[in-house]
């Protein structure tokens, strides 16, 4: 029997993304966001609000990284989503993350977030908070890859649990999407 829950943001899995951006003086930020995916080939669509200074740096250099939460680092995505840099200006500093500055795109990469991508505006929706960006690279550190591919298990990617209030590891590989040969039905 199933049980009706009226409206709620249960979907799993809700990748945990950090999007890194620089302000008006090149100061880097990361906001822990979880509504956000792929919406097309080289784009990705973000729910944010316009009372972050996130969204403010967005708008401002035209740009923004998404970079994948991680077990490793789940306390530091943790803490990008419960502090505002509208009122703590050093959060990066806090959580001894190391910025660097990417090649394709006016915002920061983090050392410490192995998968990452480099994004340019297309569009911001202020009323509906959807944020959309060009998909102009993607970031990976070499300890997280098996050749040209992401391995997941080396990754570690975390999901948010919106029911729960809680993270999630996603682990572990059960099969080959559209090329198994299998007959299902």
């Amino acid at each position: 029997m199933r049980k009706n829950l009226g409206v709620k943001t249960y979907l799993y899995p809700q990748p945990v993304l950090i999007i890194g951006t620089y302000d008006e003086q090149n100061v880097p930020d990361a906001m822990n966001a979880a509504w956000g995916g792929i919406s097309d080939y080289r784009e990705i669509s973000i729910c944010i609000s316009n009372n972050h200074k996130t969204t403010k740096n967005i708008l401002l250099k035209k740009a923004f990284t998404v970079s994948v939460g991680t077990y490793k680092t789940l306390e530091a995505c943790d803490y990008f989503g419960i502090a505002s840099a509208n009122q703590v200006k050093d959060k990066i500093a806090r959580v001894n993350f190391h910025p660097i500055k990417s090649e394709f795109v006016d915002a920061p990469l983090f050392e410490e977030l192995p998968l990452a991508l480099e994004c340019k505006l297309i569009s911001y929706d202020e009323e509906s908070g959807i944020l959309r960006g060009e998909i102009v690279n993607v970031s990976a550190d070499e300890t997280i890859l098996n050749g040209q591919s992401i391995d997941p298990d080396k990754l570690e990617a975390i999901s948010f649990d919106a029911a729960n209030s809680a993270y999630l590891l996603v682990k572990g590989k059960v099969g080959n999407a559209f090329k198994d040969g299998k007959k299902y039905f």
